[in-house]
């Protein structure tokens, strides 16, 4: 069976939504609707299985063989996605289409140095600087035309709206649907633990989420 108290509301929506299930209400309203619906559909099942088969079961299996804890150890998960209309997913495509034409910026004279190669756009100021001056065989620069569309302009990859959280009273009033959460990189250990849990009651999705070791202290 299902331990839905280990998934997150997300996941949980993930499941009722396939199952058509309604997804309103808290964690444990939906951890009870879920597993009504278990049972329901095993009261089914053993209506429809005939007395002869019951009878006949396989000893040699066993429900703790390893290879069953291991499968169920390794399950992905699917990450969350965001509730978009049609319009948002079309901008997005237009987005995606719009970084694949945008050329690679390199600062001046990238070739000749090792060390401008490995670092960002640097503006070139100079008086008879070649590229400034939009030469043949040089790099391009970075200009407004290049400018992404203004619809899903900052948005993340994955169509969430981006929230800064530092502290767990920061997650109320976002909307799982809409925004993802991503967590300031001065948050400690023992706060970006409160963080993943309170996060994880809301159904919201951390996008820098860190695996963090949970002992003495942070149990």
């Amino acid at each position: 069976m299902v331990e839905y108290e280990e998934m997150t509301v997300a996941q949980l929506k993930d499941v009722l939504r396939e199952r058509e299930l309604p997804v309103s209400g808290k964690k444990a309203e939906l951890i009870a609707r879920l597993q009504e619906a278990d049972d329901a559909a095993e009261e089914e099942f053993t209506d429809e299985v005939d007395e002869e088969f019951t009878d006949e079961v396989d000893e040699d299996f066993d429900e703790d063989d390893e290879f069953f804890d291991d499968e169920w150890d390794d399950f992905h998960v699917a990450r969350q996605k965001p509730v978009l209309d049609e319009s948002t997913i079309s901008d997005i495509e237009v987005l995606n289409a719009q970084k694949k034409k945008q050329p690679a910026f390199r600062r001046q004279e990238w070739f000749r140095y090792r060390r401008l190669s490995k670092t960002g756009w640097r503006k070139p100021k100079g008086m008879q600087s070649k590229q400034r001056m939009n030469l043949k065989y040089r790099s391009p620069m970075a200009r407004i035309g290049y400018r992404k569309i203004a619809s899903v302009r900052g948005l993340h990859p994955s169509g969430f709206e981006e929230v800064h959280v530092h502290k767990p009273s920061d997650l109320e009033g976002i909307d799982p649907e809409r925004q993802a959460v991503r967590i300031g990189s001065r948050v400690g250990n023992r706060k970006r633990a409160q963080i993943h849990d309170r996060a994880d009651d809301l159904g919201l999705r951390i996008l820098n989420r860190r695996r963090i070791e949970r002992r003495g202290d942070l149990l």
